[in-house]
């Protein structure tokens, strides 16, 4: 394949994955909302409550639409893989909301208000999309691999 087809491909994988994405994170800033401004809870808590809710519409959305043309090894395997890089990515971006809120504490000597909050949490987002497309692209919902040629030693 060349390399103008192998970047059109990845261009389309990478459309429908932000597809995928903006949903979810929809769903996710809705959620967290809600976790936080209205049941009162933690920043952090509320931050991985939400992760985990939109992560059932990223796996489905991400396997059948944006990777359905990928290897599908045993669903079991592909779903613990699915979780554990999306368990790292949410304590990333859990960790990077308590970072950014306490900059933010420290910088303006009080603690951030909803939009500020929010804002640390939109930047937390676009900083997972590139790790969690980079790991579903290369670990979870991998190519299957290529035929061996005929004449290569088995």
């Amino acid at each position: 394949m060349d390399r103008r087809s192998r970047l059109r491909r990845l261009a389309g994988i990478g459309t429908r994955f932000l597809i995928v994405g903006g949903i979810s994170t929809l769903i996710e800033v809705g959620a967290f909302n809600l976790f936080v401004y209205v049941f009162g809870w933690d920043l952090v808590v509320g931050k991985i409550a939400a992760s985990l809710v939109a992560l059932i519409n990223a796996y489905f959305g991400n396997r059948e639409w944006t990777f359905r043309h990928r290897d599908r090894r045993g669903r079991g395997a592909e779903i613990a893989l699915f979780i554990g890089v999306n368990l790292a990515c949410t304590l990333l971006g859990a960790g990077l909301v308590w970072l950014g809120a306490e900059a933010v504490e420290v910088l303006t000597g009080h603690a951030p208000g909803p939009a500020l909050v929010n804002i640390v949490n939109l930047g937390s987002i676009a900083v997972i999309v590139v790790v969690r497309f980079l790991l579903y692209h290369y670990v979870v919902f991998r190519r299957a691999p290529q035929d061996a040629p005929d004449n290569a030693p088995v």
